[in-house]
């Protein structure tokens, strides 16, 4: 067994204090997002963790990019048909998260989820990349397939296919927007006494405490 007690880090960048935050979550995330953003040191700031439950009832977490954030809520596109896509039918719920290790931030939002407009998912579709619209159409996501020559076999006949002519979206392919009750904003601290700010939508107003680390 590897003895993993001594592997800490002291989290001294920043706080989180009420009189300085905002009123609003979205703006709250805003501030952090751009932060995130700026900083030479993370990579893509818009990843971040989707949790869905599945029929066992055992969570499932996997990592998606961010494309769009509005007053509403979080847009990201997936397969509606992978098992993301089938819990989200079932449940319409999600929690999203977002990890910045070099800002020593995290941000966890509970978010009721709805499908976007076909006319915004065809906007989005037909903005990637040609081989990227084309990996959409080819991959049955979360199938159980007999190996990686069956994509790039299926693969080679598209780009034939569609050498020309435009690719179209997939039917069980789009967007999704994640609408937050819930966003709780981490901020490490030392001696581990983080800030904790969490954002409860209550009605139409957004009630805002401090939790224990």
């Amino acid at each position: 067994m590897e003895n993993l007690h001594d592997k800490r880090k002291v989290y001294e960048k920043s706080q989180l204090i009420e009189s300085e935050i905002k009123q609003n979550p979205i703006e709250q995330f805003r501030d952090w997002f751009l932060e995130a953003s700026e900083n030479s040191g993370i990579s893509e700031a818009n990843a971040m963790a989707i949790s869905t439950v599945e029929e066992d009832g055992c969570p499932r977490t996997r990592m998606v990019l961010l494309k769009a954030y509005t007053h509403e809520g979080f847009i990201f596109y997936t397969n509606y048909d992978s098992r993301k896509g089938k819990a989200i039918e079932k449940s319409h719920k999600a929690c999203l998260h977002f990890f910045w290790p070099t800002l020593e931030r995290q941000i966890i939002i509970k978010a009721d989820l709805e499908r976007i407009a076909d006319n915004l998912s065809d906007g989005y579709f037909h903005s990637r990349p040609k081989g990227s619209q084309l990996g959409a159409v080819v991959s049955p996501q979360s199938q159980v397939i007999p190996n990686r020559e069956f994509l790039e076999e299926k693969l080679k006949e598209l780009e034939k296919q569609y050498e020309i002519n435009e690719v179209p979206r997939p039917e069980n392919w789009g967007g999704y927007l994640a609408r937050p009750y819930e966003m709780e904003f981490w901020q490490g601290r030392p001696n581990r006494l983080h800030d904790r700010i969490i954002y409860q939508l209550e009605d139409l107003d957004w009630k805002i405490s401090r939790l224990a680390p």
